[in-house]
């Protein structure tokens, strides 16, 4: 029995598909897919939030209005690993202000540690929520996620160096419209074998040694290619191998805290916040595995990784790598952008002829 509620949630990536099928397949609800991302969903965010608050946070509140107007009565704020996880309450003040009579389903209330507060978040959405279901659905979103993840860090480190322009591209949506209609773990597995074998097989023209640049940074704008002006494909243009560790699978899954506060012992002796530890992981291990250059991506007035930008000039001063910093806003430039990455470019092969 379907709950009398229709869910939205902000995009977020492609990771969208994988909320969708939690919600009606695990909650039994109808899904209201938030209208992708553009500038006027920015525009909505900048009009209603506080001046000085993060781009994240603007990018959110106009999904939730966009996704109201789309027909949602219920919204899901997931929160985050920083001041995000504390914005759901403003977000719904808001909306409130605004005269939006909708329901909110904040998750930052929930605990990783006690899996048992998801349930009950869970059912807030519907009440008559089967346990076992959603626990079986939960699982296959984790599977699911985790193609989305494994599919895209293949196409990134690939599609530089396709011989016909938007072979990646296509094979990639098909991938994910597919996907949209998986509904166990022996269809996923199918989708996923079936579109990383086609992805291998597409023709690429890859030097001997081409350019490789990691890209670290904060969480949301890092992850989402409208927040970060899909940086990845203007890179991708310039013929280079593009490794970004920072996704939802790695960072929930694949980052044991210990074991990464130790590695970078020498460099940071405390946790700054939020994705600071991996930022300082990713550019030392990105240094030492030879990389031609780091990109760090941040939104404006994203403190802890503010705080983690001398520490990365160390690693760049000590492995002689050279990092670009990139801060968004809502003001942020393509053109000023582009002009940068053509320089770091210019820069970073000039440096590996010098070296040959």
């Amino acid at each position: 029995m379907k709950a009398n509620c229709k869910i939205s949630f902000p995009r977020f990536g492609n990771y969208n598909i994988a909320i969708e099928i939690l919600m009606k397949l695990g909650l039994e609800c109808d899904y209201i897919d938030a209208p992708l991302t553009t500038k006027k969903t920015l525009e909505i965010g900048t009009k209603y939030s506080p001046d000085f608050v993060c781009t994240p946070f603007k990018y959110q509140l106009g999904g939730y209005i966009e996704a109201i107007e789309a027909g949602a009565n219920t919204l899901i704020q997931v929160g985050g690993p920083c001041r995000l996880g504390y914005y759901g309450e403003l977000h719904e003040q808001i909306l409130k202000d605004l005269g939006y009579d909708v329901k909110f389903i904040n998750m930052a209330e929930a605990d990783f540690a006690k899996p048992l507060t998801f349930y009950n978040e869970f059912k807030k959405i519907n009440p008559k929520l089967n346990l076992k279901k959603v626990t079986s659905t939960l699982l296959l979103v984790v599977k699911i996620v985790d193609a989305i993840d494994k599919i895209e860090d293949f196409i990134r480190q690939n599609i530089g160096f396709e011989k016909n322009e938007g072979d990646f591209d296509l094979l990639h949506r098909e991938f994910l419209a597919e996907l949209r209609t998986v509904r166990t773990k022996k269809e996923l597995n199918q989708t996923y074998k079936k579109y990383y074998t086609r992805l291998k097989n597409v023709e690429t023209n890859k030097p001997t040694h081409p350019l490789q640049v990691g890209l670290i940074g904060e969480y949301y704008t890092i992850m989402d290619p409208y927040s970060n002006h899909y940086i990845e494909k203007e890179l991708a243009k310039k013929g280079m191998i593009i490794k970004r560790w920072m996704n939802i699978t790695n960072s929930f899954f694949n980052a044991p805290e210990q074991e990464i506060k130790k590695s970078i012992k020498d460099y940071a002796k405390y946790d700054m916040g939020a994705t600071s530890m991996y930022t300082v992981k990713c550019a030392l291990d990105y240094a030492k595995d030879g990389f031609d250059g780091i990109i760090h991506i941040k939104s404006f007035g994203c403190t802890p990784e503010i705080d983690a930008m001398p520490v990365l000039q160390r690693i760049s001063e000590d492995y002689k790598i050279p990092i670009i910093y990139f801060s968004f806003d809502s003001q942020t430039s393509d053109v000023g952008i582009n002009t940068r990455i053509e320089a770091f470019h210019d820069m970073i092969i000039m440096r590996k002829e010098k070296k040959k």
